[in-house]
C-alpha cells in the first residue's frame, strides 16, 4: 500500500498541519465525524505513546467498518488507565478480557455475531507487548493459524509499564528495567532474547501483517483502514513509547518514536500472506547512539563510562533490520 509523505509541517514541531490538506487526506481526529473512541478523561500518564496510538488506530477502525466494531482488550495499561471501576473512557462496545487470552475472547466474539448473521460487525482485539508477546501468544498463535476474522493491535512499549516495569520478551538488550538492573559486567536486559511477533506472523502466512508508530499517525491509520478491509487474522504491531518507563519527557514521545524508525531500529513495513509488500524508508538516519541517549533506560551506556562495544552491537541491529527490509531510500543507498 502506497501513501504519499505530508510535506507540510507546523514551523517548529513535527505537526503535520491538517488545514493545509485536502480533507480526504487528512487524519480521522480532524475530522468533524471523527467518534472518539477513546475519550478524555482517561488516566493515562502525560505523553503516553499507547493512549495515542489507541485513540487514532481504533477511530479509524471505526470509519472502515461504519462505527460497527467491538474491542476486546487485555489486562495492561490501555485497560487500567481506561476503565478505573466503575468509570470507562470507552464509547463503543468494549470487552476486557484476561490477561493472556484476548485473542480468543475476540474469535468468540466474532464467532458469536459470524451465527448470528451480523458479519457487518467486526472485531478488534488489543493488547501491550506483554499481554500479546508473552502471556499470551499462544491464544494469538492459535488465532492466526485458525485465520479468525480478528483484527490484533498490539501497543509494544517494550515492557510491563503498568505493573512496575519489568522486563518483556519485547524489551530491547541493554534496557534497564526493575528485572534487568543497570549492575554487573553485563547490565540491562540480556542480548539474545526476546521474540518478534511481526516476523512471526508473517510465518503464519496470515493475510495481513504491519508495523506501525506514533511517529507517523497517518501511516498508522491507513494501515489499520487497510486490515479492516480485509477478512482472516491481521496483526498490527504499534511502537507506542512510555515516558515512565522509558525515562524520556513526556513532551518527546513523537521524537523518541521518530528516531527508532530513522535509526533502524523499528522497521515500518506491510506484508500480505507472509510476504513483504511495502516499507516505510529512513528519510534522515542516525546512528542509535542518538535514539538510546535520550532514554534514561540506558543511561548506563553513556555513564560514569561509554559503553562502545555494546552500543556498536544495538548498531548492528539496526544494520540488520536496514539489509533485511530495505529501509534505505535511494538516495542514501548510494551514499
Amino acid at each position: 500500500m502506497r501513501t504519499s509523505h505530508i510535506k507540510f509541517y507546523q514551523t517548529g514541531t513535527f505537526t503535520v498541519g491538517n488545514r493545509l490538506l485536502d480533507e480526504a487526506e487528512r487524519t480521522v481526529q480532524s475530522a468533524l465525524e471523527r467518534t472518539n473512541s477513546l475519550n478524555s478523561g482517561h488516566r493515562a500518564c502525560q505523553g503516553c505513546g499507547e493512549a495515542l496510538g489507541a485513540r487514532y488506530a481504533i477511530d479509524a477502525a471505526m470509519r472502515a467498518t461504519r462505527n460497527q466494531l467491538i474491542a476486546c482488550n487485555a489486562t495492561g495499561c490501555l485497560e487500567v488507565f481506561s476503565t478505573p471501576y466503575p468509570q470507562t473512557s470507552w464509547q463503543i462496545p468494549w470487552i476486557h478480557s484476561l490477561f493472556g487470552n484476548t485473542a480468543a475472547v475476540a474469535t468468540g466474539v466474532a464467532a458469536a455475531m459470524k451465527v448470528k448473521g451480523r458479519e457487518e460487525v467486526r472485531v478488534v482485539a488489543q493488547g501491550g507487548d506483554g499481554g500479546t508477546t508473552d502471556i499470551g501468544f499462544g491464544c494469538l498463535s492459535g488465532m492466526f493459524e485458525r485465520n479468525d476474522d480478528v483484527l490484533y493491535i498490539c501497543y509494544d512499549n517494550e515492557a510491563y509499564m503498568n505493573t512496575g516495569v519489568q522486563r518483556s520478551s519485547a524489551t530491547p538488550p541493554a534496557a534497564r528495567t526493575a528485572t534487568t538492573p543497570a549492575m554487573g559486567t553485563e547490565p540491562g536486559n540480556t542480548f539474545g532474547q526476546g521474540k518478534n511477533v511481526p516476523l512471526i506472523a508473517m510465518a503464519h502466512g496470515i493475510p495481513y501483517v504491519a508495523t506501525a508508530s506514533v511517529a507517523d499517525l497517518r501511516d498508522l491509520e491507513a494501515k489499520v483502514t487497510r486490515a479492516m478491509g480485509l477478512r482472516g487474522a491481521r496483526y498490527i504491531h504499534i511502537l507506542v513509547p512510555c515516558p515512565l518507563g522509558w525515562g524520556t519527557e513526556p513532551h518527546a514521545t513523537i521524537a523518541v518514536a521518530r528516531l527508532a524508525i530513522e535509526s533502524g531500529l523499528f522497521p515500518v513495513f506491510e506484508a500480505e500472506h507472509g510476504e513483504v509488500t511495502d516499507r516505510r524508508t529512513i528519510r534522515r538516519r542516525v546512528p542509535v547512539e542518538e535514539y538510546l541517549g535520550v532514554q534514561r533506560r540506558f543511561a548506563h551506556l553513556f555513564r560514569p563510562v561509554k559503553r562502545v562495544e555494546v552500543i556498536a552491537r544495538i548498531q548492528a541491529m539496526a544494520e540488520r533490520n536496514i539489509r533485511r527490509f530495505g529501509l534505505l531510500g535511494e538516495e542514501e543507498s548510494r551514499a
